[in-house]
């Protein structure tokens, strides 16, 4: 399927949600009216009954008339639960198609904001205001989103941790109904983002003091000596001792209130949270995976014979409503009295929190992976044009290092992405890129680096084909002077390269992928000119590979003496007094230059 037919597919979704969501919207209205009809009718109708005809009969009506108010109420929820339902299911579909069309005001904020000191978060855009993690992330919990950060910012990638997550996304991509169903339960139990690593932190805090289990021991006893005592005493048998240990046993009850009541009070949070957790769980343990074999073995931990998340869950539950019962201050001093109901609710909850939370965090550790797994394929799913990368072993492999073919940028529009074919051939090549000012230098080098993170973090990549080994990422594109530093924007770029230069000189297993964007920019053209070739000596024959891009063309005679630097250019026209670009990248040092053309096109004067 191509992605317009696609993007049809998903447009007619949202007429018929739309559609079905104006229905059942009216059906809704009818049941209120019907709900005040029979409300208003029905009363007054007892009502005077109860006071013209007889009382009895009059209660009949009111009792006929609170079934029938009920009846339809009942029907009027179930209208706007689907109505809830169709609301979630609009927002979902609506906001696929604002990802496929690149609708940066229909897509959820992103609260992240990037770390300009990170080897390359903020030069390639994965995180931000229009960035690939925001275009990606659909996850439904902030642990979810984090990881698909962290698999996109990926300081040392390993190939066999991209492997299986690639082999994962690829199962997961024609998987689409699965994906809207877990995105659905999720949403239909709350709207907010899911947050599991709160309520791991309260069912792993130890609260349990060893000594309510010496005191619930002597509760155990007290309450049995208080029973033996009153019934003596019933049958006349001694005195009313009872009184007096009941009075011992209260004294021992109220003075550990505290602790008992931080305890029980905080098993209803507990409860509360698991909520919004128990509809994505008990769907994971219920669905059939079929012939889906590797995300089975992923879910396993869900639907396995031993601690399926609707046992261990129900167990919870039902501690919360025996917790819930002490609420009520009566209930509370009745089940106390004859039995140390606190104590033992306290000891239970204790130990279910102990195996809650190793198996929670188990089925959170895989729900986690599987919310950023369901993103990256969901980018599959919208782009059908996306190919999966072939991840090779740089030690193993005897061809090109890096080979891509037709690799475009994921963060422009369809009408404005231009596709170029690009190969490394060996570990230590360097490509030099010249060209004119606007001609797609920048884009290019970034347009590598972000297939690049995408394809380590297990995604597929927008090109043809893209063939690539395993490399340490680090760019120096989008250079800022600070302010409250002291830094200016040469300094700046300065302190960048340095530590670009640092990272390829670092005895690492895997290379370092460079990606430098106009070397130099921030000084004067001849300290530039005699800078940049230095600098780019100095990375030639270092443990790493990349691209360089300059105005000065001058560098390009850097071929002739430098090892493993190619030179690349980007070029322009001028047709009916307009510049053209085609942002075609072509071999070969750039044969011209555009300051003096774009300044003349302005209106600048110029000789």
């Amino acid at each position: 399927m191509t992605k317009n037919r696609r993007r049809r597919a998903l447009e007619n979704q949202i007429q018929l949600i739309s559609a079905r969501l104006n229905r059942q919207n009216k059906r809704s209205n009818k049941f209120s009216k019907i709900r005040l009809i029979v409300f208003l009718v029905g009363s007054a109708i007892g009502i005077s009954t109860y006071y013209l005809v007889a009382v009895t009969l009059g209660w009949s009506l009111l009792a006929l008339t609170l079934v029938v108010f009920n009846v339809v109420a009942y029907f009027h929820r179930k209208v706007e639960r689907s109505i809830n339902q169709h609301k979630i299911w609009h927002d979902l579909k609506s906001t696929q198609l604002a990802r496929m069309n690149l609708d940066w005001n229909q897509l959820p904020e992103s609260g992240i904001e990037p770390d300009e000191l990170h080897a390359f978060e903020k030069d390639l855009d994965i995180t931000g205001k229009r960035s690939l993690h925001r275009l990606l992330d659909s996850t439904v919990s902030l642990d979810g989103s984090n990881l698909l950060r962290d698999w996109l910012l990926q300081a040392t990638p390993e190939r066999e941790s991209i492997l299986a997550r690639q082999a994962l996304v690829k199962e997961l991509t024609p998987f689409a109904r699965f994906r809207d169903k877990l995105f659905l339960a999720a949403k239909l139990v709350s709207q907010a983002q899911l947050n599991g690593k709160r309520l791991l932190h309260f069912l792993k805090q130890q609260s349990y003091p060893a000594i309510l289990d010496k005191i619930l021991l002597l509760s155990f006893v007290l309450a049995g000596v208080n029973i033996a005592l009153f019934l003596l005493n019933y049958f006349d048998f001694i005195p009313g001792y009872w009184t007096v240990t009941l009075a011992i046993y209260f004294v021992i009850y109220f003075m550990n209130q505290g602790p008992l009541e931080s305890m029980l009070n905080e098993s209803v949070f507990i409860v509360e949270e698991l909520k919004k957790f128990r509809a994505i769980l008990i769907f994971l343990e219920r669905y059939k995976y079929g012939s889906h074999k590797k995300l089975a073995e992923l879910c396993q931990p869900f639907w396995g014979e031993k601690n399926r998340p609707s046992v261990s869950l129900r167990r919870l539950t039902l501690v919360g409503t025996a917790v819930g019962l002490r609420m009520n201050p009566i209930f509370r001093i009745f089940l106390n009295m004859a039995f140390p109901w606190d104590f033992v609710i306290a000891k239970i909850l204790h130990r279910i929190k102990y195996k809650t939370e190793r198996q929670l965090r188990e089925w959170l550790d895989v729900l986690t992976q599987l919310e950023a797994l369901n993103s990256l394929a969901n980018f599959a799913y919208l782009n059908p044009e996306s190919t999966f990368p072939e991840i090779v072993d740089a030690s193993k492999s005897q061809g090109a290092v890096l080979q891509a073919t037709q690799i475009g940028h994921p963060l422009l529009h369809d009408t404005q992405r231009r596709s170029n074919d690009f190969t490394f051939e060996n570990l230590k090549d360097i490509a030099l890129i010249t060209g004119s000012n606007m001609s797609g230098k920048s884009t290019f080098l970034k347009t590598v680096g972000v297939n690049l993170s995408l394809a380590y973090a297990g995604g597929p990549v927008l090109a043809d084909k893209l063939q690539t080994a395993v490399f340490r990422l680090y760019t120096c594109i989008q250079v800022h002077d600070s302010v409250t530093d002291g830094f200016s924007f040469f300094y700046a770029e300065v302190k960048r390269l340095k530590h670009l230069l640092d990272e390829l000189q670092h005895k690492d297993k895997l290379p370092l992928f460079f990606l430098i964007d106009e070397i130099f920019k921030g000084t004067n053209n001849k300290e530039r000119l005699i800078g940049s070739g230095a600098y780019i000596k100095a990375l030639a024959g270092l443990n790493g590979l990349g691209a360089v891009s300059t105005h000065d063309l001058d560098l390009t005679k850097l071929e002739d003496s430098v090892p493993g630097l190619t030179n690349y250019h980007f070029r322009e026209e001028v047709v009916d007094g307009k510049m053209v670009f085609d942002y075609k990248m072509r071999s070969g040092p750039c044969p011209s230059t555009n300051a003096l053309k774009i300044m003349k096109l302005e209106g600048l004067p110029v000789e």
